[in-house]
């Protein structure tokens, strides 16, 4: 009987999921174009693609976009708070090969990772560099059959550049991120849009007329300060860069050092891809009742393990927050235990913003199939010709039109005569 029960309660589940997927499809027409294309050519029949991105609703309709394709695809999150079962559910009810479960060990989730690459990949789509690091420190007979793959986040790529420097990359990589369909909307709008949105649905609390504390003025910290003085708040900008603290400074933003602003911040969101960004001696100074989130890729920017060893007490006080009671008395926030406050604690970015970033995934697959011989073994940009593509299909789904250059025009911008 319980075992009906579940039977039960695990098709409801794959039903949930497959709903949400068909919502995110509707308002993805990028790929919508590319999965009606793809059923007729099958670009990628008989490449194997692993992939590890945070596995909700958006991520998944990528999955099918390239299956589509004729790809055999094996599929785990990049999170371990950030797998919505019912979306996973719904691939593995499809046949997808997928391993990965909300709320996974530690333990848990590296075992997922290497179980994704079983099916011993052509082609990796990665977010944070975690297959390609199980491949370079646990199965490096892989990275022989691997084509080349595809890095998603900021995080990825510093990971990457550092094992280019060393010599020890194995395979090319593409830097999905510093597209421009990708940074220039995802970092800053997505990021932007869906940090405060979890920050709102989470807490419940006015952000008007509040202090937001932003680490970092790289392209997710300019989405995140933009969306927060929208709202109403007062942006303090914290940085280690002069040259971006000046442009958050001649945007408006007022700038200083953590160990200043954390004495003035009601929200506190970083962004920075480092660790320690907030320390327990910054938390220490906080305001009774402060609220702590991260918005990098890893759980690390803020301190969460001083944090845990120097509690007085931890409860949780609603769902993603739990509240710390410091030795002195007073008390701080969390939400979604440090780890990404849009996508461990919400929905992630918005779906039209997803249906860029994985429409330069999928070009960039294809690219990789067709030139990876040529590449060599380091960090590759994607090209012009990509980013040029994907921005005339939205363009284009959105019923908008461009002026073009006249002869005369191209003449005059070719000529160094005025």
């Amino acid at each position: 009987m319980e075992n009906k029960k579940y039977e039960i309660r695990d098709i409801k589940l794959a039903e949930k999921g497959c709903e949400k997927i068909a919502w995110v499809k509707e308002h993805m027409p990028l790929l919508r174009g590319f999965e009606e294309e793809f059923l007729k050519k099958k670009p990628l029949k008989g490449v194997k693609i692993s992939l590890s991105v945070h596995l909700e609703a958006k991520t998944a309709y990528l999955c099918k976009v390239l299956e589509s394709a004729g790809a055999t695809m094996s599929v785990t999150g990049s999170n371990v708070l950030s797998t919505q079962d019912d979306v996973a559910a719904c691939l593995a009810k499809s046949g997808m090969r997928v391993f990965a479960y909300h709320g996974a060990t530690k333990e848990e989730y590296n075992r997922h990772i290497e179980m994704t690459l079983l099916n011993r990949p052509n082609i990796i789509i990665d977010d944070g560099g975690d297959l390609v690091g199980m491949i370079h420190k646990n199965r490096p007979e892989l990275g022989e059959e691997v084509w080349g793959g595809c890095e998603e986040t900021t995080t990825g790529i510093i990971r990457l550049k550092a094992m280019e420097k060393e010599g020890v990359l194995r395979f090319p990589m593409v830097a999905v991120n510093d597209a421009k369909c990708k940074h220039l909307f995802d970092n800053r709008y997505g990021t932007g849009q869906s940090v405060w949105t979890s920050i709102m649905n989470n807490t419940n609390l006015v952000v008007a007329g509040k202090t937001a504390v932003v680490a970092g003025y790289g392209w997710c910290s300019k989405g995140i300060a933009m969306r927060g003085a929208a709202l109403g708040a007062s942006i303090i900008v914290t940085e280690v860069d002069p040259v971006k603290a000046m442009e958050a400074k001649m945007d408006g933003f007022s700038v200083m050092s953590m160990k200043q602003a954390a004495k003035l911040g009601d929200f506190f969101i970083t962004a920075t891809g480092c660790k320690d960004t907030i320390t327990l001696e910054h938390i220490n100074t906080m305001k009774d009742g402060a609220i702590l989130s991260n918005a990098g890729h890893f759980n690390v920017e803020i301190a969460m393990d001083a944090l845990n060893k120097n509690k007085k007490s931890k409860r949780v006080v609603r769902n993603n927050i739990d509240e710390y009671i410091l030795k002195n008395g007073k008390k701080v926030y969390v939400i979604g235990d440090g780890r990404l406050v849009n996508i461990a604690a919400s929905d992630g970015h918005p779906a039209e913003i997803m249906d860029l970033s994985f429409a330069v995934q999928i070009l960039s697959s294809l690219y990789i199939k067709d030139h990876y011989k040529e590449m060599g073994k380091k960090v590759v940009d994607v090209s012009s010709k990509i980013d040029d593509t994907v921005s005339k299909r939205v363009l284009e789904a959105w019923g908008v039109k461009l002026d073009k250059l006249t002869p005369s025009q191209k003449e005059y911008l070719a000529s160094w005569e005025v």
